[in-house]
């Protein structure tokens, strides 16, 4: 039986969005992973050091370097550029600000 142009365009419609949602599943899990992984190293670098008391100074000064370097790699590049990994990273750097906030609210209350 001959399909419908209607048929014809539900089924386009349908493998393209299919094909779209398992490609972007498969990196929303990526880099939903990467937030959580800055998360539980914004944790541990705000509590190891945090119990000597002498490495606050020399902690805070990587983390900025760390993110400036970050910043400065991904914003250089241009938007056609767009390579998963420099994504990755720097979704764990949201994931470490974010978690230093965190940290930031809960020492504060």
């Amino acid at each position: 039986m001959h399909k419908t142009s209607l048929e014809s365009i539900i089924d386009y419609c349908f493998h393209n969005t299919e094909k779209i949602f398992h490609s972007k599943l498969h990196e929303l899990g990526l880099n939903i992973l990467c937030i959580l992984l800055g998360f539980f190293i914004s944790t541990s670098l705000s509590t190891i050091p945090g119990q000597t008391g002498d490495w606050g100074i020399i902690g805070a000064a990587i983390i900025v370097g760390f993110y400036e370097l970050v910043s400065q790699k991904i914003y250089l590049t241009h938007a056609s550029k767009n390579i998963p990994a420099t994504q990755r990273l720097n979704n764990m750097k949201v994931g470490i600000i974010y978690g230093l906030f965190v940290d930031a609210f809960k020492l504060g209350s």
